[in-house]
């Protein structure tokens, strides 16, 4: 060996990597820009339902599939909840492969389900940690 690395490897791509990436959508930058807000909203949609000590947090990732959309709650108390999910990309019209976007990238009714979920799954968490440990404060 001649001080070079064996088994470096060849710079490029495999015709596995390159079958992988052809699945990924790219998302557009006012695709990008449009979920980054359509995040926020379930994010902000969540802290609605919510009293102030529960703390929500959004992130959007790329994984093997695409964009990965996660929404996170910590209840005060209780173990934290989160929704995680792929948006859905393919919703354009037959004629073109352009996705309808006037919504956003994820729909107004799947963000309230989610924000809804979430926050009624935060306050379960409550209720079980805190259990039969309360005295009601009036009958």
């Amino acid at each position: 060996m001649n001080g070079n690395t064996p088994y470096a490897g060849i710079p490029g791509e495999t015709a596995a990597g390159k079958r992988a990436a052809a699945d990924v959508p790219n998302l557009s930058k006012d695709e990008k820009r449009l979920l980054h807000r359509d995040v926020s909203r379930i994010a902000a949609q969540t802290r609605e339902f919510l009293p102030n000590e529960y703390i929500v947090d959004s992130e959007i990732s790329t994984g093997a599939t695409g964009p990965q959309v996660t929404v996170a709650v910590r209840p005060p108390i209780g173990h934290a909840v989160s929704a995680g999910f792929t948006p859905n990309l393919d919703d354009g019209d037959s004629e073109s492969d352009t996705p309808d976007l006037t919504d956003g990238v994820i729909a107004p009714d799947e963000r309230s389900e989610v924000a809804r979920g979430l926050a009624a799954s935060a306050a379960l968490q409550v209720k079980q940690a805190i259990g039969n440990n309360v005295t009601p404060t009036a009958r």
